[in-house]
């Protein structure tokens, strides 16, 4: 009986110092590291109210509903600090965000046809591979503002705001959604040769996009 006994004991202490080289020596799954530098592509949607108003304050203003599609590039930096991620992002968007109305005739229409921000982002990845962010800073764009015999258009700076969600697929590929609001200005046009009423605008808007990244 002794011998059993003695003989089980030495079997259990082989098995469990066995077990524990196993642990020691298998490979420990390393965190995903966001540090480094990144491009990518993105696409979505934008929608807000353009409000247009003669110059000076008169009567006479409108707010247009506007909306339209997206799509354009981004390129930045991450550098992680354990469970913190901060980095600068600029990207440039193609647009057709606009607003038009008719007042039984011709028709006004009034355009965000390019944007572009330039970025911070300080994010957080509460588990590995995905990071939540804020994200906020410059933005300028192209607005237009066409009727017939009208086609003008300027080039404005302002700001942005916004938050996101980031999840890496893979160690080079991400995947992202992201949330912005973007004011430009006001911007005020005016006929070309001083003549008739000139008119402010302000296109402030919304955008929601995804948008794939490549880290290097």
């Amino acid at each position: 009986m002794k011998q059993i006994l003695l003989a089980t004991v030495l079997v259990l202490a082989t098995g469990t110092a066995y077990a524990a080289d196993v642990l020691q020596e298998a490979p420990v799954a390393a965190s995903y590291d966001w540090t480094g530098a990144y491009i990518g592509v993105n696409a979505g949607g934008g929608f807000g109210t353009f409000k247009l108003d003669p110059t000076g304050g008169g009567p006479g203003g409108f707010d247009l509903r506007a909306s339209g599609f997206l799509g354009g590039v981004q390129a930045g930096y991450n550098w992680q600090v354990g469970q913190f991620v901060y980095g600068v992002e600029a990207d440039f968007q193609g647009s057709d965000i606009k607003a038009d109305i008719t007042l039984g005739g011709p028709s006004l229409e009034t355009k965000v046809d390019w944007f572009g921000t330039l970025r911070a982002r300080i994010g957080y990845t509460p588990v590995d591979r995905f990071l939540v962010y804020g994200t906020g800073g410059l933005a300028y764009g192209h607005e237009k503002i066409t009727a017939p015999g009208l086609d003008l258009s300027k080039t404005k700076v302002g700001w942005t705001v916004g938050a996101g969600a980031e999840y890496a697929i893979t160690s080079n590929w991400s995947l992202k959604s992201e949330y912005l609001y973007t004011d430009l200005g006001k911007a005020t046009f005016t006929p070309a040769g001083g003549g008739g009423v000139g008119v402010d605008v302000k296109v402030p808007f919304h955008t929601v996009r995804v948008g794939l990244n490549y880290k290097f």
